[in-house]
């Protein structure tokens, strides 16, 4: 399989957001995704690094306030 894990980095920490991540789209409402089982998820977050061979996908969040 090649999906990956998607990981919310906050303050250093990496958050487990979903599993099993098949689907990633970028776009002005943020980041979506969605799972091999059809889960999906939108974040306010930007993209900060995809590790396609760890199958780990890191995001930070986007400032609310513009």
């Amino acid at each position: 399989m090649c999906e990956s894990n998607a990981y919310m980095v906050r303050d250093g920490r990496q958050e487990l957001i979903m599993e099993s991540v098949g689907l990633i789209r970028s776009g002005a409402n943020g980041v979506f995704l969605k799972s091999i089982f059809g889960e999906t998820l939108n974040v306010n977050a930007k993209i900060m690094e995809m590790d396609l061979s760890g199958h780990r996908i890191l995001l930070e969040p986007e400032n609310v306030s513009r």
